[in-house]
């Protein structure tokens, strides 16, 4: 799924305008972004956790030369999904299976 495909699900769900729904699906986007920036954590009720953690400087090996390497510090995104997100793809799961 695209963001376009996020703005035509809006646009047909809620009943506004693309440019509206664009204009709502861009103010979310920016406002999670900016979140993350900042190091906070999200929180989606229902969905899921997006966390920033940070990593520190550590050694690597090149694998094709075996050369150590510094890998340098930096920050990583990670998403935890809530359990109901879990359990509903669980649950479409089962039902393919059937």
């Amino acid at each position: 799924m695209t963001k376009a495909d996020v703005v035509e699900s809006v646009c047909a769900k809620v009943g506004f305008s693309k440019k509206e729904s664009a204009e709502i699906v861009e103010l979310v986007f920016d406002t999670i972004k900016q979140t993350l920036e900042k190091g906070e954590k999200i929180k989606l009720s229902g969905f899921g956790n997006f966390i920033v953690r940070e990593k520190k400087s550590r050694v690597g090996r090149n694998p094709q030369t075996g050369q150590e390497i510094e890998i340098s510090a930096r920050r990583v995104l990670t998403f935890r999904p809530s359990q109901v997100l879990k359990n509903a793809l669980n649950a479409s799961v089962q039902e393919q299976a059937k």
